[in-house]
Protein backbone atom coordinates (compact mmCIF):
# COMPACT_ATOMS: atom_id res chain seq x y z
CA UNK A 1 0.00 0.00 0.00
CA UNK A 2 1.09 3.57 -0.65
CA UNK A 3 -0.14 5.00 2.62
CA UNK A 4 -2.50 7.35 0.76
CA UNK A 5 -6.16 7.21 1.70
CA UNK A 6 -8.41 6.51 -1.24
CA UNK A 7 -11.11 9.14 -1.73
CA UNK A 8 -14.59 7.93 -2.70
CA UNK A 9 -15.88 9.56 -5.88
CA UNK A 10 -18.53 12.20 -5.40
CA UNK A 11 -19.82 13.24 -8.80
CA UNK A 12 -22.63 15.68 -8.16
CA UNK A 13 -21.46 19.27 -8.28
CA UNK A 14 -17.77 18.37 -8.34
CA UNK A 15 -15.99 20.64 -10.85
CA UNK A 16 -12.98 18.32 -10.88
CA UNK A 17 -14.91 15.58 -12.64
CA UNK A 18 -15.46 15.49 -16.38
CA UNK A 19 -18.64 13.60 -17.18
CA UNK A 20 -19.91 12.17 -20.46
CA UNK A 21 -22.20 9.34 -21.52
CA UNK A 22 -19.70 6.53 -20.91
CA UNK A 23 -17.07 7.55 -18.37
CA UNK A 24 -16.42 9.95 -15.52
CA UNK A 25 -12.88 11.27 -15.18
CA UNK A 26 -11.14 12.87 -12.20
CA UNK A 27 -7.77 13.43 -10.59
CA UNK A 28 -8.19 11.47 -7.36
CA UNK A 29 -6.01 9.51 -4.96
CA UNK A 30 -6.39 5.78 -5.55
CA UNK A 31 -4.97 2.90 -3.55
CA UNK A 32 -2.59 0.31 -4.92
CA UNK A 33 -5.19 -2.47 -4.80
CA UNK A 34 -7.87 -0.35 -6.49
CA UNK A 35 -5.37 0.64 -9.19
CA UNK A 36 -4.48 -3.00 -9.86
CA UNK A 37 -8.15 -4.04 -10.09
CA UNK A 38 -9.00 -1.16 -12.39
CA UNK A 39 -6.09 -1.59 -14.77
CA UNK A 40 -6.23 -5.37 -14.98
CA UNK A 41 -9.91 -5.10 -15.85
CA UNK A 42 -9.39 -2.28 -18.35
CA UNK A 43 -6.54 -3.95 -20.25
CA UNK A 44 -8.33 -7.31 -20.30
CA UNK A 45 -11.48 -5.69 -21.68
CA UNK A 46 -9.69 -3.46 -24.19
CA UNK A 47 -6.83 -5.69 -25.35
CA UNK A 48 -8.56 -6.57 -28.62
CA UNK A 49 -9.29 -2.95 -29.51
CA UNK A 50 -5.82 -1.81 -28.48
CA UNK A 51 -4.05 -4.38 -30.64
CA UNK A 52 -6.41 -3.73 -33.54
CA UNK A 53 -5.73 0.01 -33.36
CA UNK A 54 -1.97 -0.03 -32.69
CA UNK A 55 -0.84 -3.47 -33.83
CA UNK A 56 0.25 -2.32 -37.30
CA UNK A 57 2.40 0.47 -35.82
CA UNK A 58 3.95 -1.82 -33.20
CA UNK A 59 4.40 -4.77 -35.55
CA UNK A 60 4.59 -8.39 -34.39
CA UNK A 61 8.31 -8.36 -33.66
CA UNK A 62 9.55 -4.79 -33.30
CA UNK A 63 10.87 -2.88 -30.29
CA UNK A 64 9.20 0.52 -30.50
CA UNK A 65 9.81 2.67 -27.44
CA UNK A 66 7.13 5.29 -27.95
CA UNK A 67 4.54 6.91 -30.25
CA UNK A 68 7.40 8.94 -31.75
CA UNK A 69 8.51 5.64 -33.28
CA UNK A 70 11.97 5.37 -31.69
CA UNK A 71 13.15 1.88 -32.63
CA UNK A 72 15.54 -0.08 -30.42
CA UNK A 73 17.14 -1.48 -33.57
CA UNK A 74 18.56 2.02 -34.11
CA UNK A 75 18.61 3.46 -30.59
CA UNK A 76 20.53 0.63 -28.84
CA UNK A 77 19.39 1.80 -25.40
CA UNK A 78 19.68 -1.78 -24.15
CA UNK A 79 23.13 -2.24 -25.68
CA UNK A 80 24.35 -3.30 -29.10
CA UNK A 81 25.04 -6.99 -28.43
CA UNK A 82 21.95 -8.70 -27.01
CA UNK A 83 22.75 -12.28 -28.04
CA UNK A 84 22.70 -14.62 -25.08
CA UNK A 85 21.37 -11.96 -22.69
CA UNK A 86 18.61 -12.87 -20.25
CA UNK A 87 16.01 -10.12 -20.58
CA UNK A 88 12.74 -9.45 -18.77
CA UNK A 89 10.11 -7.23 -20.36
CA UNK A 90 7.64 -5.72 -17.88
CA UNK A 91 4.20 -4.65 -19.10
CA UNK A 92 4.83 -6.45 -22.37
CA UNK A 93 1.34 -6.39 -23.86
CA UNK A 94 1.46 -8.73 -26.85
CA UNK A 95 5.24 -9.16 -26.36
CA UNK A 96 6.24 -7.44 -29.59
CA UNK A 97 9.44 -6.15 -27.97
CA UNK A 98 10.31 -9.53 -26.45
CA UNK A 99 9.76 -11.18 -29.82
CA UNK A 100 12.26 -8.77 -31.40
CA UNK A 101 14.73 -9.42 -28.59
CA UNK A 102 14.41 -13.15 -29.17
CA UNK A 103 15.21 -12.60 -32.85
CA UNK A 104 18.44 -10.90 -31.74
CA UNK A 105 19.47 -14.05 -29.91
CA UNK A 106 18.39 -12.95 -26.43
CA UNK A 107 16.56 -15.14 -23.91
CA UNK A 108 13.51 -12.93 -23.36
CA UNK A 109 10.57 -13.36 -21.01
CA UNK A 110 7.45 -11.20 -21.35
CA UNK A 111 5.36 -10.33 -18.29
CA UNK A 112 2.13 -8.39 -18.03
CA UNK A 113 -0.67 -7.88 -15.52
CA UNK A 114 -3.30 -8.45 -18.21
CA UNK A 115 -4.21 -11.95 -19.35
CA UNK A 116 -6.08 -10.38 -22.26
CA UNK A 117 -2.93 -8.72 -23.55
CA UNK A 118 -0.85 -11.88 -23.16
CA UNK A 119 -3.46 -13.81 -25.13
CA UNK A 120 -2.51 -11.69 -28.14
CA UNK A 121 1.09 -12.80 -27.73
CA UNK A 122 -0.12 -16.40 -27.82
CA UNK A 123 -2.11 -15.60 -30.97
CA UNK A 124 0.91 -14.06 -32.72
CA UNK A 125 3.15 -16.94 -31.64
CA UNK A 126 0.70 -19.66 -32.70
CA UNK A 127 2.79 -20.63 -35.72
CA UNK A 128 6.16 -19.49 -34.37
CA UNK A 129 8.94 -22.07 -33.94
CA UNK A 130 10.02 -20.43 -30.67
CA UNK A 131 7.17 -18.74 -28.77
CA UNK A 132 8.03 -16.07 -26.22
CA UNK A 133 7.70 -17.34 -22.62
CA UNK A 134 4.87 -15.47 -20.89
CA UNK A 135 4.26 -14.68 -17.23
CA UNK A 136 1.20 -12.92 -15.83
CA UNK A 137 2.52 -10.87 -12.95
CA UNK A 138 2.19 -7.65 -10.97
CA UNK A 139 5.25 -5.49 -11.68
CA UNK A 140 5.56 -4.61 -7.99
CA UNK A 141 5.87 -8.32 -7.06
CA UNK A 142 7.90 -10.02 -9.77
CA UNK A 143 8.03 -13.84 -9.43
CA UNK A 144 11.73 -14.11 -10.27
CA UNK A 145 14.89 -14.75 -8.30
CA UNK A 146 17.37 -12.05 -7.36
CA UNK A 147 19.87 -11.15 -10.10
CA UNK A 148 18.14 -13.36 -12.68
CA UNK A 149 18.40 -10.98 -15.65
CA UNK A 150 21.04 -9.05 -17.55
CA UNK A 151 18.49 -6.48 -18.74
CA UNK A 152 15.00 -5.40 -17.64
CA UNK A 153 12.92 -3.19 -19.92
CA UNK A 154 9.46 -1.70 -20.34
CA UNK A 155 8.07 0.31 -23.26
CA UNK A 156 5.10 2.23 -21.82
CA UNK A 157 4.23 -0.70 -19.59
CA UNK A 158 3.55 -1.06 -15.86
CA UNK A 159 5.36 2.00 -14.44
CA UNK A 160 2.50 4.54 -14.74
CA UNK A 161 -0.16 1.91 -14.09
CA UNK A 162 0.70 1.20 -10.45
CA UNK A 163 0.25 3.45 -7.44
CA UNK A 164 3.70 2.63 -6.06
CA UNK A 165 6.08 2.99 -9.00
CA UNK A 166 9.03 3.10 -6.58
CA UNK A 167 8.27 -0.57 -5.88
CA UNK A 168 8.66 -1.31 -9.61
CA UNK A 169 12.12 0.30 -9.48
CA UNK A 170 13.06 -1.82 -6.46
CA UNK A 171 11.82 -4.99 -8.12
CA UNK A 172 13.64 -4.22 -11.37
CA UNK A 173 16.84 -3.61 -9.39
CA UNK A 174 16.35 -6.79 -7.38
CA UNK A 175 16.04 -9.12 -10.38
CA UNK A 176 18.82 -7.35 -12.28
CA UNK A 177 22.41 -8.60 -12.26
CA UNK A 178 25.16 -6.15 -11.26
CA UNK A 179 26.18 -4.21 -14.36
CA UNK A 180 22.77 -4.74 -15.95
CA UNK A 181 20.39 -2.14 -17.33
CA UNK A 182 16.81 -1.20 -16.45
CA UNK A 183 15.33 0.93 -19.23
CA UNK A 184 11.73 2.16 -19.34
CA UNK A 185 9.64 4.66 -21.27
CA UNK A 186 6.68 6.65 -19.93
CA UNK A 187 4.67 9.69 -20.85
CA UNK A 188 6.90 12.72 -20.38
CA UNK A 189 5.92 14.28 -17.03
CA UNK A 190 5.42 17.71 -18.60
CA UNK A 191 2.47 16.30 -20.58
CA UNK A 192 0.44 16.08 -17.38
CA UNK A 193 0.13 19.86 -17.39
CA UNK A 194 -1.68 19.79 -20.74
CA UNK A 195 -5.00 18.30 -21.89
CA UNK A 196 -4.59 14.94 -23.61
CA UNK A 197 -5.59 16.40 -26.94
CA UNK A 198 -3.57 16.13 -30.17
CA UNK A 199 -4.91 19.45 -31.47
CA UNK A 200 -4.70 23.13 -30.56
CA UNK A 201 -6.49 22.53 -27.25
CA UNK A 202 -3.57 20.37 -26.17
CA UNK A 203 -1.09 23.24 -26.41
CA UNK A 204 -2.32 25.25 -23.43
CA UNK A 205 -1.23 24.21 -19.93
CA UNK A 206 -4.22 23.56 -17.71
CA UNK A 207 -3.10 21.53 -14.67
CA UNK A 208 -0.29 21.82 -12.18
CA UNK A 209 2.83 19.83 -13.01
CA UNK A 210 3.09 19.15 -9.27
CA UNK A 211 -0.37 17.60 -8.93
CA UNK A 212 0.55 13.97 -8.32
CA UNK A 213 -3.00 12.69 -8.05
CA UNK A 214 -3.61 10.01 -10.67
CA UNK A 215 -5.90 10.32 -13.66
CA UNK A 216 -8.81 8.01 -12.82
CA UNK A 217 -11.82 6.89 -14.84
CA UNK A 218 -14.96 5.79 -12.97
CA UNK A 219 -18.07 3.95 -14.05
CA UNK A 220 -21.59 5.07 -13.20
CA UNK A 221 -21.38 3.36 -9.82
CA UNK A 222 -18.21 5.15 -8.77
CA UNK A 223 -15.88 2.19 -9.28
CA UNK A 224 -12.48 3.01 -10.74
CA UNK A 225 -12.08 1.37 -14.15
CA UNK A 226 -8.72 2.83 -15.26
CA UNK A 227 -5.90 4.69 -13.52
CA UNK A 228 -2.67 6.31 -14.63
CA UNK A 229 -0.28 7.78 -12.07
CA UNK A 230 1.84 10.91 -12.51
CA UNK A 231 5.35 11.57 -11.21
CA UNK A 232 7.62 14.53 -11.88
CA UNK A 233 11.09 14.11 -13.39
CA UNK A 234 12.55 14.65 -9.92
CA UNK A 235 10.26 11.97 -8.47
CA UNK A 236 11.42 9.47 -11.08
CA UNK A 237 15.10 10.18 -10.45
CA UNK A 238 14.62 9.82 -6.70
CA UNK A 239 12.81 6.50 -7.20
CA UNK A 240 15.67 5.28 -9.39
CA UNK A 241 18.45 6.25 -7.00
CA UNK A 242 16.56 5.00 -3.94
CA UNK A 243 16.43 1.57 -5.61
CA UNK A 244 20.23 1.56 -5.86
CA UNK A 245 20.30 2.32 -9.58
CA UNK A 246 22.27 4.94 -11.50
CA UNK A 247 20.69 7.16 -14.13
CA UNK A 248 22.77 6.76 -17.29
CA UNK A 249 20.65 8.77 -19.72
CA UNK A 250 17.30 10.50 -20.08
CA UNK A 251 16.09 10.34 -23.67
CA UNK A 252 13.39 12.74 -24.89
CA UNK A 253 12.62 11.66 -28.46
CA UNK A 254 11.89 14.45 -30.90
CA UNK A 255 8.98 14.09 -33.28
CA UNK A 256 10.43 12.71 -36.53
CA UNK A 257 9.87 14.26 -39.91
CA UNK A 258 7.42 12.27 -42.00
CA UNK A 259 5.47 10.76 -39.09
CA UNK A 260 1.89 11.98 -39.40
CA UNK A 261 0.17 9.30 -37.30
CA UNK A 262 -1.53 10.45 -34.10
CA UNK A 263 -1.69 8.27 -30.99
CA UNK A 264 -4.03 9.64 -28.37
CA UNK A 265 -2.55 12.97 -27.32
CA UNK A 266 0.62 12.42 -29.36
CA UNK A 267 0.63 14.29 -32.65
CA UNK A 268 2.99 16.11 -35.02
CA UNK A 269 1.56 19.43 -33.81
CA UNK A 270 2.39 18.84 -30.15
CA UNK A 271 5.43 16.67 -30.71
CA UNK A 272 7.31 19.46 -32.47
CA UNK A 273 6.79 21.82 -29.52
CA UNK A 274 7.35 19.75 -26.37
CA UNK A 275 8.31 16.15 -25.59
CA UNK A 276 5.70 13.44 -25.29
CA UNK A 277 7.94 10.65 -24.02
CA UNK A 278 10.71 10.22 -21.46
CA UNK A 279 12.97 7.15 -21.61
CA UNK A 280 15.02 6.48 -18.48
CA UNK A 281 18.19 4.46 -19.00
CA UNK A 282 19.52 3.17 -15.69
CA UNK A 283 22.18 0.74 -14.56
CA UNK A 284 22.81 -1.43 -11.53
CA UNK A 285 26.42 -0.68 -10.75
CA UNK A 286 26.86 -3.07 -7.83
Amino acid sequence: MTGVTEEPPEFTGDPGIEDNDTVRVARRHLSDSATIRANRGWWDANADDYQAEHGAFLGDARFIWCPEGLDEAEAHLLGKDLAGKHILEIGAGAAQCSRWLTAQGAHAIASDLSHGQLQHSTRIDAAAPKPVPLVQADATRLPFADEAFDIVCSAFGAVPFVADSAAVMREAARVLKPGGRWVFSVSHPIRWSFPDDPGEAGLTARDSYFDRRPYVEFDEYGTATYAEHHRTLGDRIREITAAGLTLVDLVEPEWPAGLDEEWGGWSPLRGRIFPGTAIFVTAKTS
